[in-house]
């Protein structure tokens, strides 16, 4: 089976059985390489906000805590552990959140980041800075613009780390 194949094969039984154990957690991606003898299977995990009510754009959504990506490795390993995606070779497991140099491309990666100072490029070449009010199916609401952003312009985006934010919080 070729990484690819088995990278979605992995999302859907760690997907379920993180649904079944019921932490809030999802599966952002997975990526399935060789490592000399072995290989490498990193899973991405982030906060699941389908559950979130679909008028509510504006909310902070709070990262993962490290616990909770702990208890979620547990289940994410006894997933991979019971099915045969990985057959006998030997396999390295690497869990996280993904980090903040992850580019955000789909409408739940903007969601989990409102109140976070973005740069925002657009299809028409110009960029942006500023942070982020609002996410939802329509759109982006950043700060200092009086228009929704639709996601269909939004070429590219990603999170700016802040040493001091503006609300005393930590980045």
């Amino acid at each position: 089976m070729d990484a690819r194949a088995a990278a979605a094969t992995i999302t859907q039984h760690t997907s379920e059985a993180l649904q079944r154990a019921g932490l809030g957690v999802v599966v952002d991606d997975v990526r399935v390489q060789e490592a000399g003898r072995r290989r490498l299977v990193r899973v991405l995990l982030a906060r699941d906000v389908s559950t979130l009510p679909a008028e509510d754009t504006t909310s902070t959504v709070e990262p993962l805590s490290l616990d909770e990506v702990s208890e979620a490795t547990t289940t994410v390993s006894a997933a991979l552990d019971g099915c045969a995606v990985m057959g006998e070779r030997a396999y390295t497991l690497e869990v996280s959140s993904a980090g903040t140099d992850r580019a955000l491309t789909t409408p739940d990666h903007f969601r989990r980041n409102v109140g976070r100072l973005l740069t925002v490029v657009r299809s028409d070449g110009s960029s942006t800075t500023a942070r982020l009010l609002a996410a939802g199916p329509e759109g982006l609401r950043l700060e200092g613009e009086d228009h929704l952003v639709p996601l269909s312009e939004v070429t590219r985006a990603q999170v700016q780390i802040e040493f001091t934010r503006p609300d005393g919080k930590d980045a």
